[in-house]
């Protein structure tokens, strides 16, 4: 069996804990790699590793720091097969989906390519007499990034690549359930030329990442995860004096008007819902149909739903791949087979699924789609974050209805409208509480130019991920006040409050 260690310093680093996580592969239900569990020493020493290489990076030129990240974008890009191979290899999800996950990862790549762009000061002149106002922005330190299952390639994209160009070094610690995307994303760095230190890994669990949290040397952390761990890691990291950037779970709403394309409205929910088998943050798990529009549109998802095909990432025909592991699979289930008891109507029942034509996959951590009608809230099914295929529709009669319900939701991730009526677009834009709106866009994941993030209970910290929020979590300002005085300017001491003239 493989065992996958740690990347401190450039090069593979043997783990001597002594604890070990299993990978398995979620199609078959096999285990081909178990990875070491870092111990707070081994984190230490990434750390280390990290601090050391940091003044050198820091003081790297902008010219250095781009060039690297050109040339990192190249390697990407011819390895991007490779890289989804093992994201389906250890998540599950298909070869397409895994595809589009590099692809989004490596928008972030390419901001970061245009780094001086972003980091440019201000400059005043004259404020006062012979007295000039600068502002610039410099990197914090030593970063932590702790990322989830369900992107292991795309989200340390959208933290390592912004930081190290930023001027920070970094310490990753991916999850441990799929962890070879982010260790060959670091083998990648080093081949493009990353300086030894700048880009370390740290695979583990709770106690890497006590200890991230808790390290003096570690300025900020950003994390992707469950709510719960989120405020975890705020409460810990703050307490220690660092930086953080949170992000939490979801609960994502899509309001369907009576006016809308229902046909477009249903393809949107079912791809929405059942990509990646569900195990996204920006996921649709709840369909709000408003009035004539409720009945029509279910029936449609159902249809859809019925005809999807589920089976190994590795097959080009399936279009949704397993769950992570047998419990998360198990669990999510859970909330099917009790929905008609909390008084859901299961339209399209999922569980019990047998994967045809694949004797390989009887073990693997498969579960169908489910559709669930006539839910509402104080149901699990709805006040509980499933991640997984299973989506909910709830009824309203009115649009005013439809909002109170959405914002009354504790998470505000994502949400979204379909409708034709650009009044009631405009007005959802604008009533509506949650960090990213689509309007007949279903997953409103940004462009990797602005910044992805939630409202409520899905961001703990300020700032949002990538794009300018990520430029300014990773860097700090500083205004410098300049004054060159001329032979002729007068001296001498003033107590008085210094002013501008």
């Amino acid at each position: 069996m493989k065992t996958l260690g740690h990347w401190i310093g450039n090069k593979p680093y043997e783990s001597t804990s002594g604890t070990v996580g299993p990978v398995w592969n979620p199609a078959t239900g096999a285990q081909p790699t178990q990875v070491s569990l870092a111990s707070a020493d081994e984190v230490d020493t990434a750390v280390a590793a990290a601090k050391a290489a940091y003044r050198a990076w820091s003081r790297s030129s902008l010219a250095k720091r781009t060039a690297f990240l050109f040339r990192y974008r190249a390697l990407l890009d011819a390895h991007r097969d490779e890289i989804a191979a093992l994201i389906t290899a250890e998540h599950g999800k298909v070869h397409a989906d895994a595809l589009g996950e590099v692809a989004r990862g490596m928008e972030i790549v390419e901001l970061a390519c245009g780094i001086p762009e972003k980091l440019k000061g201000e400059l005043s002149t004259e404020v006062s007499t012979r007295v000039d106002v600068s502002s610039i922005r410099q990197p914090v330190g030593v970063v932590a990034g702790i990322s989830p299952f369900n992107f292991p390639a795309m989200v340390p994209m959208w933290m390592f690549p912004l930081a190290v160009a930023c001027g920070n070094t970094f310490v990753l610690k991916p999850s441990e359930k799929d962890p070879s995307a982010a260790y060959r994303l670091a083998e990648l760095a080093a081949e493009a030329g990353l300086p030894e230190g700048v880009l370390n890994v740290v695979n583990g669990d709770k106690v890497a990442v006590d200890r991230l949290l808790s390290h003096p040397d570690v300025a900020a952390v950003s994390f992707v995860g469950s709510t719960p761990i989120a405020r975890h890691v705020q409460a810990e990291a703050t307490a220690a004096g660092k930086r953080v950037q949170a992000l939490g779970g979801a609960k994502n709403h899509m309001l369907v008007l009576p006016d809308a394309d229902l046909d477009h409205a249903a393809d949107n929910a079912v791809s929405a819902a059942y990509g990646s088998a569900g195990e996204r943050c920006m996921a649709v798990s709840v369909v709000v149909a408003v009035g004539a529009a409720g009945d029509a549109l279910v029936a449609r998802i159902a249809e859809r739903a019925r005809a999807l095909r589920i089976g190994p990432g590795t097959d080009p025909a399936s279009e949704m791949g397993p769950l992570i592991t047998r419990e998360h699979r198990d669990k999510v289930a859970s909330y099917v087979t009790g929905a008609a008891a909390q008084g859901a109507e299961v339209v399209v029942d999922g569980t019990g699924l047998t994967v045809e034509g694949h004797p390989e996959c009887a073990d693997g951590f498969f579960l169908g789609v489910s559709l669930l009608d006539k839910v509402t809230p104080g149901m699990a099914a709805y006040d509980d974050e499933i991640f997984g295929p299973v989506l909910s529709v709830v009824r309203a009669e009115t649009y005013d209805e439809a909002i109170a319900l959405i914002n009354a939701s504790k998470w505000g991730n994502g949400t979204a409208i379909f409708t034709r009526d650009g009044g009631a677009a405009r007005r959802f834009q604008l009533e509506v509480e949650a960090g990213m709106v689509g309007v007949n866009v279903p997953i409103p994941v940004p462009v990797g130019y602005h910044s992805f993030g939630g409202w409520k209970q899905s961001l703990f910290g300020d700032l949002h991920i990538y794009g300018n929020d990520g430029v300014q979590f990773y860097t700090r300002g500083k205004v410098i006040t300049t004054r060159w005085p001329a032979p002729e300017d007068g001296g001498g001491v003033n107590l008085g409050f210094p002013s501008n003239h």
